[in-house]
């Protein structure tokens, strides 16, 4: 169930404002690491390392967002994953074990194309 294509053709029947910024960040999210695989979960797409981990927020029309996670529920003995070197600021902290990054536009997801993959690549870390 987790394959490319199913992604792919969610987007491609996506009607959205931001949909080529939305396919960039899909690209620097697979990018990031060869073991991260995805689907349409959630009515997103969704990112998969061990567990879910990231999934895209499609509701706002003018900004693209990506919701970072540890799985679908936030478990009892979750641990923080606050130790997460973020010098960009690129990531809003949510809950001890998920945060928020928000795009406005193409030039800034190229602006922080690097901080993302480094963001993705720490937080695959701790799953």
């Amino acid at each position: 169930m987790r394959n490319k294509t199913d992604v792919s053709e969610f987007l491609a029947g996506l009607d959205h404002p931001l949909k080529a910024e939305i396919e960039t960040v899909r690209a620097i999210i697979l990018g990031s690491d060869p073991g991260i695989t995805e689907l349409v979960k959630w009515n997103a797409p969704s990112f998969f390392f061990k567990d879910d981990f990231a999934t895209f927020n499609l509701r706002p029309m003018d900004a693209v967002q990506v919701i970072f996670h540890k799985g679908a529920k936030v478990r009892d003995n979750e641990t923080t994953v606050a130790d997460i070197a973020d010098p960009s600021g690129l990531l809003r902290w949510l809950a001890k074990d998920r945060g928020v990054v928000t795009f406005t536009g193409m030039d800034d997801i190229r602006s922080k194309e690097a901080a993302l993959a480094d963001l993705v690549r720490q937080w695959i870390g701790h799953m």
